[in-house]
C-alpha cells in the first residue's frame, strides 16, 4: 500500500496586471438648475397665456422673461457646466419675445375696440 504525499504544491497566484495608462472618465455633477431660468420660463408662459386674453400682462411679463432668460443663459454658459437649465432659459427667452408681441397686438385690438365703442354717436 502506498502512503499519500503530505506536502502539497503551492497555490497558483494570479498574474499582476498594472492599472491602465489613461485616467478614468470624469463626470461633472450638476448642482442644479438656475433659478432665473425657471422664473423666466414661468413668467413667459404666464405672460403668453394672459396676454392672449388681456394683452397687458403679456406686455409686462414678456420683457421681464426675455431679460431674465437672457441673463440666465449667460450665467449658465459662464459656469462651465456647473449649473444646468440652459434650455429652460432659452425657452423663457423666446417665449418672452412671443408674449411681448402677442400682448402688444391684443392690447392694440382692445384699444381699437374701446375707442370705437366710445366714439359712437351720442343719443
Amino acid at each position: 500500500m502506498s502512503v499519500p504525499n503530505p506536502v502539497q504544491p503551492p497555490a497558483q497566484i494570479a498574474p499582476y496586471h498594472p492599472p491602465p495608462a489613461y485616467p478614468p472618465p470624469q463626470y461633472r455633477s450638476s448642482q442644479g438648475i438656475d433659478n432665473r431660468a425657471v422664473i423666466a420660463l414661468a413668467l413667459a408662459i404666464t405672460g403668453l397665456v394672459l396676454g392672449v386674453v388681456l394683452g397687458l400682462p403679456g406686455l409686462i411679463c414678456g420683457p421681464i422673461a426675455y431679460f431674465m432668460g437672457r441673463s440666465a443663459a449667460t450665467r449658465i454658459e459662464a459656469s462651465g457646466g456647473a449649473v444646468g437649465g440652459r434650455n429652460l432659459a432659452l425657452f423663457g427667452w423666446i417665449f418672452g419675445i412671443v408674449a411681448t408681441a402677442v400682448g402688444a397686438v391684443v392690447s392694440l385690438i382692445w384699444l381699437v375696440i374701446y375707442l370705437y365703442s366710445i366714439s359712437g354717436p351720442t343719443p
